[in-house]
């Protein structure tokens, strides 16, 4: 029997590690250094400070479940999620603990590996101004745009990565006249 728990143990650190490694928000924030110098040390130890708070309190509800990794994220590396993805991951944590309570190994085998499957790969792209495209395109100082892709041929299920395309392709170009002194940028409605 020992074997066993020691055998669901393992395979819910793994499905711990693999949910936290699929977070679009964690992978930003490791990615861009919003932890400081070791925010790859950071997300390691993340892993083992959730798997810790499952271990520590067994019957928590989802929003206790919520709160957990979105102030480790806060406090360790100055991000606030307002993605949506913090419930959806709290969700895949809490059913894995259920699981591993239950001894069930196969279950969270299944899920690491869905959730391995799932997982995107998230890069921060340069967005240029209409006189940075017409001047120069290797420009430094540019508004950075997010971009989320899937690793299989960009199709996603559950529409975890997907991303809207524009309608207009000027769409992700900012207007000289739109950015005004200070640095702001003018947004206009649409008509």
């Amino acid at each position: 029997m020992a074997g066993a728990t020691e055998d669901a143990l393992a395979l819910f650190q793994a499905g711990v590690c693999a949910a936290l490694e699929a977070w679009p928000a964690l992978q930003i924030a490791v990615e861009n250094g919003f932890g400081g110098v070791h925010s790859q040390e950071k997300a390691k130890w993340l892993g083992g400070a959730v798997e810790d708070y499952f271990m520590r309190n067994a019957d928590l509800e989802l929003d206790e479940v919520e709160d957990f990794p979105g102030e480790l994220l806060t406090n360790e590396f100055d991000t606030i999620v307002e993605d949506g993805s913090l419930p959806q991951v709290s969700q895949q944590l809490q059913t894995m603990f259920h699981h591993f309570q239950r001894g069930d190994g196969a279950a969270l085998r299944e899920m690491a590996s869905r959730i391995t499957q799932r997982k995107c790969k998230v890069t921060a792209t340069a967005l240029k101004t209409a006189r940075e495209t017409d001047e120069d395109e290797d420009d430094v100082d540019s508004v950075e745009d997010m971009e989320v892709t899937a690793p299989n041929d960009g199709a996603a299920t559950d529409g975890v990565c997907s991303q809207p395309e524009p309608s207009d392709p000027d769409a992700q170009t900012i207007k000289e006249e739109d950015i005004v002194e200070d640095g702001w940028t003018t947004v206009w409605r649409k008509k």
